[in-house]
């Protein structure tokens, strides 16, 4: 239980880490757990999240971590994420703003965005 929950948090640091030259964040909702990069947990309120994320229509509105664009295929996504029940099930726990202002990292930033393919 111990190795398989210091696994679960070593791949969990490793999706989070920074990469130079990042340009946009694109999600697909993958089907189940296992097909997903990141387990999403939405919280009740802004100052509990990681990261606050606003919803963008289109692609090219996609910047940084904190704007996301919902890939319609997992082939057109940068992650594929899933939400979960349980906060302690997940890697991130994001709340979802209203306005692309308010979005962004609550704390240090960690880097979700990926090179473009």
């Amino acid at each position: 239980m111990l190795i398989r929950s210091t696994i679960q948090f070593l791949t969990a640091l490793a999706l989070l880490a920074t990469v130079p030259g990042a340009a946009a964040l694109t999600v697909h909702e993958a089907g189940h757990a296992a097909q997903a990069d990141l387990r999403i947990y939405v919280v009740d309120h802004a100052a509990q999240a990681d990261l606050r994320v606003y919803w963008v229509d289109y692609a090219s509105q996609a910047r940084g971590d904190a704007l996301w664009w919902r890939a319609k295929y997992a082939a057109q996504a940068e992650r594929r994420i899933v939400f979960v029940r349980y906060a302690a099930q997940a890697d991130l726990k994001v709340y979802f703003v209203k306005h692309a202002a308010q979005a962004g990292w609550n704390g240090p930033p960690r880097g979700l965005a990926i090179r473009r393919r």
